[in-house]
């Protein structure tokens, strides 16, 4: 499966609704938790993870 940046941005962002979502959904978690401390959270996390990722992918890659 090839990914570019189109797709990559849209599947961590689909991925970031799914899981507020579900945490928006269930009754244990005030609402303004979720959005202002875990979104946040969630967002930045997942953007480091993203960008190691390419960085190991990039190195993987390229090394013979």
């Amino acid at each position: 499966m090839a990914l570019d940046l189109t797709r990559t941005v849209a599947a961590f962002a689909a991925l970031v609704a799914l899981g507020v979502g579900a945490l928006l959904a269930a009754p244990f978690m005030a609402a303004s938790t979720v959005l202002m401390m875990v979104l946040p959270a969630m967002i930045v996390f997942g953007a480091l993870c993203l960008g190691l990722g390419v960085q190991y992918g990039e190195h993987r890659a390229t090394r013979r």
